[in-house]
Protein backbone atom coordinates (compact mmCIF):
# COMPACT_ATOMS: atom_id res chain seq x y z
CA UNK A 1 0.00 0.00 0.00
CA UNK A 2 1.42 3.28 -1.01
CA UNK A 3 1.48 6.26 0.90
CA UNK A 4 -1.33 9.01 0.52
CA UNK A 5 0.84 11.78 2.13
CA UNK A 6 0.67 15.23 -0.32
CA UNK A 7 2.65 18.03 0.46
CA UNK A 8 2.27 22.04 -0.90
CA UNK A 9 6.38 22.57 -0.93
CA UNK A 10 6.34 23.80 -4.10
CA UNK A 11 3.32 26.06 -3.31
CA UNK A 12 5.21 27.65 -0.67
CA UNK A 13 8.24 28.31 -2.01
CA UNK A 14 6.81 30.07 -4.89
CA UNK A 15 5.06 31.95 -1.90
CA UNK A 16 8.51 32.76 -0.03
CA UNK A 17 9.67 35.22 -2.74
CA UNK A 18 10.13 32.05 -4.58
CA UNK A 19 12.78 30.10 -2.41
CA UNK A 20 15.05 27.78 -5.04
CA UNK A 21 15.37 23.85 -3.92
CA UNK A 22 18.78 24.47 -2.99
CA UNK A 23 17.91 26.96 -0.82
CA UNK A 24 15.28 24.91 1.07
CA UNK A 25 17.57 21.93 1.26
CA UNK A 26 20.20 23.84 2.78
CA UNK A 27 17.80 25.33 5.56
CA UNK A 28 16.70 21.68 6.26
CA UNK A 29 20.22 19.77 6.07
CA UNK A 30 19.05 17.80 3.14
CA UNK A 31 19.90 17.78 -0.47
CA UNK A 32 18.06 19.28 -3.59
CA UNK A 33 17.63 15.85 -4.56
CA UNK A 34 15.44 15.11 -1.97
CA UNK A 35 13.54 18.23 -1.91
CA UNK A 36 12.98 17.37 -5.67
CA UNK A 37 11.73 13.51 -4.41
CA UNK A 38 9.20 15.01 -1.44
CA UNK A 39 7.93 17.30 -4.03
CA UNK A 40 6.79 15.15 -6.50
CA UNK A 41 5.17 13.05 -4.17
CA UNK A 42 8.22 10.05 -5.09
CA UNK A 43 9.80 10.30 -1.14
CA UNK A 44 7.59 10.45 2.00
CA UNK A 45 9.96 12.59 4.12
CA UNK A 46 10.77 11.72 7.97
CA UNK A 47 9.22 13.12 10.84
CA UNK A 48 12.16 14.81 11.27
CA UNK A 49 12.60 16.49 7.69
CA UNK A 50 8.57 17.77 7.64
CA UNK A 51 9.21 19.17 11.02
CA UNK A 52 12.56 21.20 9.49
CA UNK A 53 10.32 21.90 5.95
CA UNK A 54 7.85 23.15 8.10
CA UNK A 55 9.55 25.25 10.06
CA UNK A 56 11.53 26.54 7.33
CA UNK A 57 7.86 28.13 6.54
CA UNK A 58 6.69 28.86 9.90
CA UNK A 59 3.61 26.98 9.50
CA UNK A 60 2.52 23.87 11.58
CA UNK A 61 3.41 20.37 9.91
CA UNK A 62 -0.52 20.16 8.65
CA UNK A 63 -0.46 23.02 6.77
CA UNK A 64 2.45 21.29 4.91
CA UNK A 65 1.59 17.70 4.44
CA UNK A 66 -1.70 16.01 4.82
CA UNK A 67 -2.74 12.17 4.21
CA UNK A 68 -5.20 12.13 1.90
CA UNK A 69 -8.08 9.95 2.16
CA UNK A 70 -9.09 10.70 6.17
Amino acid sequence: MGSNLTNRVRELRDANDRMTQQALADAVGVSRQTIIAIESGRYSPSLEVALKISRAFALPVESVFSLGNL
